[in-house]
């Protein structure tokens, strides 16, 4: 009996989460990217170097947990063609690659240090996770429960959503003076420059559109909570908004979007948790801050019944409004307080990650809904009169 032609198709969605994380794994090991420098010492001589005389048990599990995703993609992204063994042993071959090459490049790097035991460490990580993967790809990706639902309840052909999507919880892991106040890097660029550099640039500007005063003027239209709340409001309805576009009528929408807001809640819960020195889980959760989660769920929910196209429109237009609220008005007081006691010398490679996943998510979902809109108007131009 032949397949079905729904069977044994290769995961567009596993590949391009395996790029994802291997781009994350090369920058983890390789942040700051600065201070390259060389010792005279060959880049693969760590291997043959003696054991470093002090081991955590922490490093050596975070580095196995650190491969362990890596090797379980590689199984999902070769699927139908490497199956079982063969996909086995060669996330295994690739694991030891990429890892070696990352801990050859670190001998250049000042504040990292090359090591074989990482390297042992990461390859096992690989393996245990491809292994574990093994058996339960085809059930995944063929003819199990989760294949089923994805098939009922999502659109085909959103792979690059999806993955925008599940990085958006980790893109507020990181303190912003207001919650979820992404993408604020144009902001952190203007400052910067010395006021020379701002009078000299300004300089070539109409006077009407000096930014110097608009700052105070336009924080005078609310008070901070109520900045706050919109700020919240408007990036978590463009977050859920992007969230449901993919979703089919007849999934349990609310529930998907109840969940992803849940999701977010706890990875920002345990990353302030990790990260705060005085061990404060919740301390982002200020009035607004609450009044902004309810606001973005309910006005998500809100426009669940609206067409996909306006759905899409409207958290482009959040997203927009939010990027110049967040790089306009001026930093609150008290996230100095906030910031001091985020740990910023603990987990360097992830603070970097953290960092960086804040500043560009809101930019690459504008890039994102661009070309749908592209695509959208090249297809409506290719149909018959």
């Amino acid at each position: 009996m032949s397949e079905r032609p729904w069977l044994r198709r290769p995961s567009a969605l596993s590949r391009q989460a395996l790029l994802l994380y291997t781009v994350l794994i090369v920058y983890g090991s390789w942040y700051p990217f600065s201070g390259w420098r060389s010792l005279g010492l060959a880049p693969f001589a760590y291997l043959f170097d003696p054991l470093p005389q002090y081991l955590t048990a922490f490093d050596v599990v975070t580095n196995v947990l650190g491969y362990m995703p890596f090797g379980a993609l590689v199984v999902l992204a070769v699927y139908p063609r490497w199956r079982g063994t063969l996909a086995v042993a060669l996330a295994f071959v690739l694991g030891g690659l990429l890892s070696g090459t990352m801990e050859a490049v670190q001998t250049y790097l000042p504040t990292r240090v090359a090591s074989n035991l990482d390297l042992a460490a990461n390859t096992l990580g690989a393996l245990l996770g491809a292994a574990m993967m093994s058996p339960a790809t085809g059930a995944l990706l063929d003819r199990g429960l989760l294949r089923r639902l994805r098939l009922v309840w999502f659109e085909r052909g959103h792979a690059v959503l999806a993955c925008l999507v599940a990085a958006w919880p980790f893109a507020t892991m990181y303190p912003a003076p207001r919650l979820f106040g992404l993408g604020n890097w144009p902001r952190a660029l203007w400052l910067r420059f010395d006021a020379a550099s701002h009078d000299a640039l300004l300089a070539w500007t109409p006077a009407a559109w000096h930014v110097g005063t608009w700052p105070a003027a336009v924080a005078a239209w609310l008070p901070d909570d109520g900045w706050e709340a919109l700020i919240t409001t408007l990036n978590l309805f463009a977050a859920l908004a992007l969230a449901s576009l993919p979703m089919r009528r007849h999934a349990p929408r609310v529930r998907l979007l109840l969940l992803f807001v849940l999701m977010t809640l706890v990875v920002k819960v345990g990353a302030t948790f990790l990260q705060s020195q005085s061990g404060l889980a919740f301390n982002w959760a200020t009035r607004g801050a609450l009044l902004g989660l309810a606001g973005g769920t309910l006005a998500a929910l809100v426009a669940l019944p609206l067409r996909r196209r306006l759905r899409a429109v409207l958290a482009g237009a959040a997203l927009a409004l939010a990027l110049v609220f967040v790089n306009l008005l001026p930093v609150n007081p008290y996230f100095d307080v906030v910031l001091a006691d985020w740990r910023q010398g603990r987990y360097l490679h992830f603070n970097g990650l953290a960092h960086w996943l804040a500043w560009v998510w809101p930019y690459a979902a504008l890039v994102w809904l661009a070309f749908a809109v592209e695509r959208a108007w090249l297809k409506r131009r290719a149909q018959p009169a």
